[in-house]
């Protein structure tokens, strides 16, 4: 999981017995695995809010230990290879779930923008089919997809690059002593440099799904919004992006692992190491859920403002803020809810089985 830096003993050696390989023949596959599960179960990180504590025969991360990641190939925790198949991880998590609730994001974003035509969830998916068709709930699934594809790439491809270096510059005792706090350093810069690339992506998108008549396709959209306003028309929301995603991904991690935690302390009804991989995916799939939930709250009212911002030509986000007013930036709040816990959850349950 993206809070956890597996660590485990010099090596990633498998000893079977009779216990673990219970008559089973001990393929590649089993030895995988099982490593696999050995390194989480002996790692010191398997929280951020857990109490420093050194145990008899762990030690912290350190660079050059290989993580087994597929039955004919090692990846050595740290190298190239490594940033870039979690990089690869984030494009198939963000990617994917957010394009899949496009329908959702269309009818928030009208809820966010006009309030007065669009009244509840429910009236704007009716108002949409009625006025559009079924094809009208899938439009800004282009900028959408390519969009939150290379959010996620960055995300959390430079999530784990920015953990290492912090890790480093601190020194191995503080980086274990300090570490929840490096975790929400990495994941604030990481999202820093992801909102780059996601911001014209989210630019066009909004035009199209907000503005009526504007554009139907990604095609249609930038270079109209290239030849009205200039370069300026793909970043004008840059700011608000980052004060909206920026406290969200924070958020989603420290809340995800801290759910984590509160989920095997007082709900499953075994110790985690002897839940099977499939449950433990279950209760990722809750922890991101409820984690997705307060991210959405905590980052809603800047996420209000980025939809105004790029249907408004000319204005600024402040013009926006001052227009909206308090209780208007919580415009959608609900189905953004609905949205985030469901995309939080999805991309963890996916990150997870592919990290």
């Amino acid at each position: 999981m993206m809070g956890q830096i597996f660590s485990a003993n010099r090596s990633c050696s498998y000893t079977p017995t009779p216990s673990n390989l219970r008559g089973l023949i001990p393929t590649k596959a089993t030895i995988m695995f099982s490593a696999l599960l050995d390194a989480a179960r002996n790692s010191p990180f398997k929280t951020p809010f857990t109490k420093a504590q050194c145990e008899p025969g762990t030690v912290a991360p350190v660079r050059g230990r290989s993580i087994v990641a597929a039955a004919s190939d090692e990846v050595e925790f740290g190298s190239t290879k490594f940033f870039v198949l979690c990089g690869l991880g984030g494009i198939i998590s963000c990617g994917s779930t957010h394009t899949f609730v496009v329908p959702l994001d269309l009818v928030k974003c009208r809820l966010q923008v006009d309030q007065a035509k669009y009244k509840n969830v429910f009236h704007g998916f009716k108002l949409t089919l009625a006025e559009d068709g079924s094809r009208g709930l899938v439009k800004g699934w282009a900028p959408t997809f390519f969009g939150y594809s290379a959010q996620g790439a960055f995300k959390f491809g430079l999530y784990e690059v920015f953990k290492v270096q912090y890790a480093n510059m601190l020194g191995e005792e503080n980086a274990y002593l300090y570490r929840t706090w490096l975790y929400l350093a990495a994941s604030a810069s990481a999202e820093f440099f992801a909102d780059m690339a996601l911001s014209p992506f989210e630019a066009a998108k909004v035009k199209i799904q907000t503005m009526p008549g504007y554009a139907n396709t990604m095609r249609e959209a930038m270079p109209k919004m290239m030849g009205e306003e200039g370069i300026m028309a793909f970043y004008k929301g840059l700011v608000p992006l980052w004060c909206r995603q920026i406290p969200y991904t924070m958020m989603k991690f420290a809340c995800f692992e801290k759910t984590v935690e509160l989920l095997y302390a007082y709900v499953v009804p075994k110790p985690r190491d002897q839940c099977s991989k499939g449950e433990q995916l279950i209760v990722t799939f809750a922890a991101g859920y409820i984690a997705g939930v307060f991210c959405a709250v905590v980052s809603h009212p800047a996420d209000v403002v980025v939809s105004k911002l790029n249907q408004a030509k000319g204005s600024s986000a402040i013009d926006v803020a001052k227009q909206l007013g308090f209780m208007g930036m919580w415009n959608g709040l609900m189905p953004r809810i609905i949205m985030i816990g469901t995309l939080t959850a999805l991309q963890w349950f996916i990150y997870d089985g592919v990290k």
